[in-house]
């Protein structure tokens, strides 16, 4: 083995990132992580940042910040195209990277199911500029209604229809909901936004379908506690632009459709059909090494791995993620001392989601609970997430602010420019 080796890791989301974390300094590797953006992305508050709570720089962190002080890790922005395995390198527009090991952290993208319609017209919010996009969009909504006279046109712009009832679509319709109770009324006072209607749909029996029989029937209570019209077991068949069609038969007039209903692996071009099963996830062994190639790993999302415990794999969650990062940097110390490797088992410490003020469900291993302390908890949990000290201020002063006011200061509509300004070719 080389005194050093390249560990090449593509994705900076919460395995990449908590990976390249581990390694720093690392006396036997040195580490590139590529990615297409600058910086980390906390995707559990991206709603936030859609219903004007927080600011994007709030959830973002500069990649070249987080590691200021290791000497052996290397950033790069760029995008990586194609994959050589037979010659151990990634190719991106800036050139091509040899890898010792390489480690696929790229995650998912929304997955609209083959609809070219919902692709064109629903608005997904995956990323930070499409959090900022939607963001725009709802702003905007509310500008346009003020213009808007015509009884059946004003329904269709105030029905916002949110189809996902996961954990991204229920928090969501809850911090829409309480827009529309506690905002709308006082930055448009000459408006009547009582009009304004919620729909969350989702395909199965219950919202939070993962979570536990109890948070399932009380995220459901609160949600319609706060106005939301809960639409469960029913499918989105198309959507035009201006009507959503259902799998039932009946149809919702809306401009404002959020889809927050699937996900699926981003695809790099060079990975064999026989790496990847459904939902384009690349299979991987106990180890997170991708099945059919030495030294290449994947984790996080993008990973789909079966164990006795999880046969059908491990839930897409960032607490997986975080996990198998952790166990790879293990397992590349280990390889070097010559020790043998660990096999991943998922520590599942739960799972939370917010409904809105003092509205929150918990599951933990052993027991479940509701509202206040679980709202209070789910704001702890994901503080302490936060990688800096000035975001988590930033973050809880805004939410002291919104706690005692119900009011933010955030909703400003941030349009592209109108002029680009062109770059001479050399």
């Amino acid at each position: 083995m080389a005194e050093t080796e390249k560990v090449v890791i593509v994705g900076a989301g919460f395995a990449g990132l908590r990976l390249a974390q581990d390694l720093i300094n690392h006396p036997n590797y040195e580490v590139y992580l590529i990615d297409k953006q600058n910086y980390h992305q906390f995707q559990p508050l991206m709603y936030q940042v859609a219903t004007a709570r927080l600011e994007p720089a709030s959830i973002s962190f500069p990649l070249r910040k987080v590691f200021q002080k290791a000497k052996n890790v290397r950033i790069r922005i760029t995008e990586v195209s194609e994959i050589n395995f037979d010659d151990q390198f990634v190719a991106t527009p800036i050139g091509n990277f040899n890898y010792d090991h390489l480690v696929i952290a790229i995650g998912c993208t929304t997955n609209y199911f083959g609809n070219k319609n919902l692709q064109d017209f629903a608005y997904p919010m995956k990323t930070i500029p499409e959090a900022i996009q939607l963001r725009n969009r709802i702003l905007q909504t509310f500008e346009n209604a003020l213009n808007t006279t015509d009884p059946d046109d004003l329904q269709t712009l105030l029905n916002f229809v949110i189809v996902g009832g996961g954990p991204t679509g229920v928090e969501l319709a809850g911090a829409l909901a309480e827009m529309k109770q506690h905002i709308l009324p006082k930055d448009y006072p000459d408006k009547d936004f009582s009009k304004l209607k919620i729909y969350l749909l989702e395909g199965s029996p219950n919202t939070l379908s993962p979570m536990s029989e109890g948070s399932q029937k009380m995220s459901q209570k609160y949600l319609e506690e706060l106005g939301v019209s809960v639409v469960t077991n029913t499918f989105v068949k198309d959507y035009d632009g201006t009507t959503v069609t259902l799998n039932t038969g009946k149809t919702i007039n809306s401009k404002n459709v959020i889809w927050a209903a699937g996900v699926t692996g981003n695809v790099i071009k060079g990975f064999p059909e026989t790496s990847i099963t459904r939902g384009n996830r690349l299979v991987v062994d106990r180890q997170n090494e991708v099945i059919g190639l030495k030294h290449v790993y994947a984790l996080g999302d993008i990973a789909y791995m079966e164990t006795p415990i999880f046969p059908k794999g491990h839930a897409q969650v960032a607490s997986v993620a975080l996990q198998q990062a952790s166990l790879l940097a293990d397992n590349l110390s280990r390889k070097v001392k010559n020790k043998p490797l660990k096999d991943y088992e998922y520590t599942d410490k739960g799972s939370m989601a917010t409904i809105g003020k003092r509205k929150a469900v918990v599951d933990l291993p052993k027991f479940s609970f509701q509202g206040r302390l679980a709202w209070f908890t789910w704001m702890f949990i994901h503080l302490m997430l936060i990688l800096s000290i000035k975001n988590k201020l930033l973050i809880f002063m805004n939410w002291m602010i919104s706690y005692f006011n119900n009011d933010s200061t955030l909703r400003i509509i941030m349009k592209p420019v109108a002029t680009k300004v062109k770059t001479r070719k050399e």
